[in-house]
């Protein structure tokens, strides 16, 4: 008796534990607990939490100053996703971590225009699941199907503006209007430039009355020459924040992304904001998803949420770019939408250039700006 009472407790035991393990696997698939971040997703992508916390993790690189800490802890706040966010300060800094990182080390990029074109040449990219993307409605359409990406293909437009001159007043007596003005041996020691050899260099050319793309060696070679008369002029090189520099005095000339014009101005009056005669410097930085990301599901609400208006205002009013979301621009106050610095004009995009790929060419702006910054 006693070894069948033994057997008997054994036989419950299996039964029970089967009993609890089948519970629990019923209450994780209705309570849709699962945690998993990578694969392709059978259905829609909500955003903004809509579809409830589903935890696990998200890997963010992205340019300095360019992402609000509130708006990366309201996304966790509503889906539970974790961000993990770190920063480059160029196009080509983002390609060359890209193409040394291993496969699935970052989620969401944020490339710029011409970038996006090389990156998604390269393979680099994953195409984008618009069905998981409803907000992308919010977008302005003239912002949506690029050069650079026929269809939105690969990616979707982040914040977009120009790289223009500021200067103190105070400091700077004559006006300034254009390129040629910063090469003045007058102005040594006193310039903050962005640290990007396409800005730099393109500048350069549009000063000699160029294209910020040129490839000829004859304008190049003119182009290497007016670089030296700069270099003395420029105390230091900085595209994370070089407003810095401009609001602590350390210089009185600046040549910075139009965001961080806004905010010198913001803090102090003498700044005076100039768009260049010859023309200014586009850019436009779009969301993209990296080919072989671990987390490709979060990579898709992330880009979702951050199309959301209230979301889109949220980094504007932090970091005021021009804005592609129209939606959050008609929550933006008139100090955005009428302030020329933020919200680009349209006069003042049609007479500027977007940055191209220059192919096998890039190597001799690489020359010049091993040159220029030795």
């Amino acid at each position: 008796m006693k070894a069948k009472t033994k057997t008997h407790q054994r036989l419950m035991a299996v039964v029970l534990s089967l009993i609890m393990v089948l519970t629990g696997s019923l209450l994780v698939a209705c309570g849709g607990g699962g945690t998993s971040n990578s694969g392709s997703s059978s259905g829609g992508v909500s955003g903004g939490g809509g579809g409830g916390v589903s935890g696990g993790e998200l890997n963010v690189f992205i340019w300095a100053e360019y992402l609000p800490d509130s708006v990366v802890t309201k996304f966790t706040e509503e889906t539970g996703i974790k961000v993990n966010v770190s920063n480059y300060s160029s196009n080509e800094d983002l390609l060359a971590k890209v193409q040394s990182s291993n496969e699935g080390i970052y989620d969401v990029v944020v490339p710029s225009d011409y970038m996006v074109k090389m990156m998604a040449e390269e393979g680099l990219l994953e195409e984008l699941d618009k069905d998981s993307l409803p907000n992308l409605s919010n977008l302005d359409t003239s912002f949506l199907d690029p050069s650079f990406d026929p269809g939105n293909t690969y990616s979707l437009p982040y914040m977009g503006g120009v790289a223009m001159i500021v200067y103190n007043k105070n400091v700077v007596t004559e006006p300034i209007t254009g390129y040629e003005q910063l090469f003045d041996p007058q102005y040594a020691n006193s310039i903050v430039a962005l640290d990007d050899f396409r800005a730099v260099i393109g500048m350069t050319a549009k000063s000699l009355g160029y294209s910020l793309n040129t490839t000829d060696d004859a304008e190049l070679a003119q182009v290497a020459t007016r670089l030296e008369e700069l270099k003395p002029n420029v105390r230091l090189l900085d595209s994370d924040s070089p407003k810095s520099a401009m609001l602590s005095g350390e210089t009185s000339i600046g040549y910075m992304w139009n965001a961080e014009v806004a905010i010198c101005q913001e803090e102090d009056d003498s700044f005076e904001a100039v768009f260049p005669s010859e023309g200014c410097y586009l850019f436009l930085d779009n969301l993209s998803v990296l080919k072989g990301a671990k987390n490709r599901e979060n990579a898709l609400k992330f880009i979702n949420f951050i199309l959301e208006p209230e979301v889109s205002k949220m980094i504007s009013e932090e970091f005021p770019y021009l804005n592609p979301n129209k939606a959050a621009v008609a929550l933006l106050p008139d100090s955005y939408r009428d302030n020329p610095v933020s919200n680009v004009p349209a006069e003042v995009i049609a007479k500027g250039e977007y940055v191209q790929d220059l192919g096998a060419d890039v190597v001799k702006y690489d020359e010049l700006w091993t040159e220029f910054t030795r």
